[in-house]
């Protein structure tokens, strides 16, 4: 068995975000990473905490399992 890419979409309500004061610093790469870190299949829409950005702050997502790929919903920054 070959190694599966599994495809990450953001959310346009996930981008605004990342322009807020509370998500300062965190980038779509530390997204994308954590997203991809997430091992398994999400059906529901699941908050997944305990994130780091390359910057050193932390980060929670939410992320679920479409058909297209894994789509984050939102980020909430530490």
């Amino acid at each position: 068995m070959g190694l599966v890419t599994m495809k990450i979409l953001i959310t346009a309500h996930a981008r605004k975000r990342l322009q807020e004061l509370r998500q300062e610093q965190i980038s779509e790469s530390d997204i994308r990473a954590a997203a991809k870190s997430i091992p398994g299949y999400i059906p529901t829409a699941t908050r997944f905490r305990g994130f780091t950005a390359s910057s050193g702050r932390f980060f929670d997502i939410v992320a679920k399992d479409v058909f297209a790929g894994r789509l984050v919903i939102t980020i909430i920054g530490k």
